[in-house]
Parts: structure tokens; C-alpha cells; sequence
């Protein structure tokens, strides 16, 4: 019964604390919101968001984050190479926002069309090259999984299915939102959102390298 309890507290632990770090206002939740609203591959994206958490809080658990830790030039040049795709992205956000086009502002957006490929590269990209996912993942929620001993793995398993749990219902709960996207104001008001946050936590990145 004792060790019972200390597993499944150990998972509620990872269950809360995972869910206060992922969700969060950053570039992988927003193109997961976009993708949903724009009905575009929604499923495979939220896959590669929730299996790259998978993949990076495991090797936290495993000890990835005393190496990242040991090598801190590593999460320099990611802060930048991340900053400025963020910075990029931004822009491209702000393009649409400032002259959108008829496939930029409803339901029919190219990310819909562009190819699936396409859009799972953008979903890998917004999680490996944001060095804030290494921060919450691998090193955050490593070090705090160790602490749990012989139940580190019970933490773990916690902090993945908030995972899970948290990118199923932001892409399919923006998807419910799509019938308020049919006009133009609206898209250019979520990109103009998108603009600001991708530009803000670029240059924030940059300046932090």
C-alpha cells in the first residue's frame, strides 16, 4: 500500500507540475491554436508536439539535463538559432495581419493545403529550436523527477499524459472555434496576437544569448 501511494502521489506530482509549465502562452501552444482553428493536419501536429515532450521529459529523467547543464554554450547558440526563427515567424504573422488575402483569413488558410510536411517541420521546429522546451522539459522537470527517487518514472509518466491531455484539448478546442474565424477582422486580429508574442519572445531569446 506504501509504495502504492507514493507512486500515484509521485504522478499527481508530475500530472500538476507538467501541466504548469506546458501550459503556457509561447510558439508551440499558438501554432497548435492556429492549426486547430484552421483546420489544418491538427492530429499529426498535437502527435509531434506530445511525442517531442515525451521524448525530452524522459531524457530529463534519464540525465540529459546535467549534460545540457555542463555544456551551457549549447542553450546559447539554441537561444539564438530559436530567436531568430521566432523573429521570422513573427514577421510572417505580421504580414498576414497588415495585407491579408482571402486564403490568409478563413478557414481555408494554405496551412491547411501546404502539405503535410510542411506543417509538421513548423511543429518541430516551434519545440526543438525554442530552448524554453529544454528549460521546462529536460531540465525543470528531470531534476524534479530524480528527486522522486525509486518513483521518478511514475512523476514522469504523470508529467507526459498532461501532456497529452493539454494538446488534445487546445488543437481540438480551437477546432470548436473555427465558426468564429469567418471573418477577416478575426484572423488579422489572432495574427496580429501571434505577431506580437513569436516577435516578443524572439528578440527576448536573442537578447538573453
Amino acid at each position: 500500500m506504501y509504495v502504492t501511494t507514493t507512486f500515484l502521489l509521485a504522478a499527481l506530482a508530475g500530472l500538476f507540475t507538467g501541466a504548469g509549465l506546458i501550459i503556457a502562452i509561447g510558439p508551440q501552444n499558438i501554432y497548435v491554436i492556429r492549426q486547430g482553428i484552421s483546420g489544418g493536419y491538427v492530429l499529426p501536429v498535437i502527435a509531434v508536439c506530445v511525442v517531442s515532450d515525451i521524448v525530452l521529459i524522459s531524457a530529463g529523467t534519464v540525465g540529459l539535463g546535467a549534460v545540457v547543464s555542463a555544456h551551457p554554450g549549447i542553450v546559447s547558440v539554441a537561444k539564438i538559432v530559436g530567436g531568430v526563427y521566432l523573429v521570422v515567424l513573427g514577421g510572417f504573422a505580421a504580414r498576414r495581419a497588415w495585407r491579408p488575402t482571402a486564403s490568409s483569413t478563413t478557414n481555408d488558410d494554405p496551412s491547411r493545403n501546404r502539405g503535410l510536411w510542411a506543417a509538421l517541420g513548423t511543429a518541430l521546429a516551434l519545440t526543438w529550436l525554442n530552448p524554453h522546451t529544454y528549460l521546462d522539459t529536460v531540465l525543470t522537470l528531470g531534476s524534479i523527477a530524480n528527486s522522486h527517487a525509486d518513483a521518478k518514472w511514475a512523476f514522469t509518466v504523470g508529467a507526459c499524459v498532461a501532456s497529452i491531455v493539454w494538446f488534445l484539448a487546445l488543437g481540438f478546442g480551437a477546432k470548436k472555434m473555427a465558426p468564429m474565424f469567418s471573418s477577416v477582422r478575426a484572423w488579422r486580429v489572432l495574427d496580429s496576437v501571434i505577431a506580437v508574442v513569436m516577435g516578443g519572445l524572439g528578440v527576448s531569446l536573442i537578447a538573453m544569448s
